[in-house]
């Protein structure tokens, strides 16, 4: 496992004149990623995992803090820079089995939907995967999932049907 990579660690003043850290996860954020699972809307939540998750396990929590920065690279939005700062953002992606490519996910806290931190989250993300010398970003998201298709369209992503699944588009974008 790589280093904790603190020269990622950044503060941004939002639009609102709120002030937020975006950070590369750490291991220590469990009970944090947890809360922050716990707070999302059912809506939400469908829409990152794409399917009905209850309450979220610690399981789940542990998974999306636990990673290796290399593989598995992870970028939360804090609401500052203390130990307990709540968690209200999440990008990532997981390097594919090609090497080449990489799966994204993107969730953010209800209460900051329109606040820029997607965008922020999402530039680190692609940044960190183009100096890893990755070269195409992928996802599926629910056809229903209208802001998010829209917001990967903004970033430069194709979005395009998937054949064999009605219910999903796939989001590319070439690093």
């Amino acid at each position: 496992m790589a280093d904790y990579p603190a020269h990622l660690v950044h503060d941004h003043r939002l639009f609102d004149g709120r002030t937020v850290v975006i950070r590369p996860v750490r291991l220590d954020d469990t009970r944090r990623m947890h809360e922050f699972l716990e707070g999302l809307s059912n809506a939400n939540r469908y829409f990152r995992f794409q399917k009905w998750i209850g309450e979220p396990s610690e399981k789940l929590a542990h998974y999306l803090a636990d990673i290796d920065y290399d593989r598995h690279m992870a970028f939360v939005c804090a609401t500052g820079a203390g130990a307990d700062a709540p968690i209200v953002g999440d990008a990532r992606y997981n390097v594919n089995t090609d090497g080449e490519s990489c799966e994204l996910g993107v969730m953010i806290a209800d209460a900051w939907h329109n606040t820029g931190i997607a965008r922020l989250l999402m530039d680190d993300l692609i940044g960190t995967a183009r100096r890893r010398g990755l070269k195409r970003m992928e996802g599926l998201v629910l056809r229903v999932n209208l802001t998010m298709l829209r917001f990967a369209r903004g970033l430069g992503f194709a979005v395009t049907a998937v054949p064999e699944d009605r219910t999903t588009m796939c989001i590319v974008k070439e690093l």
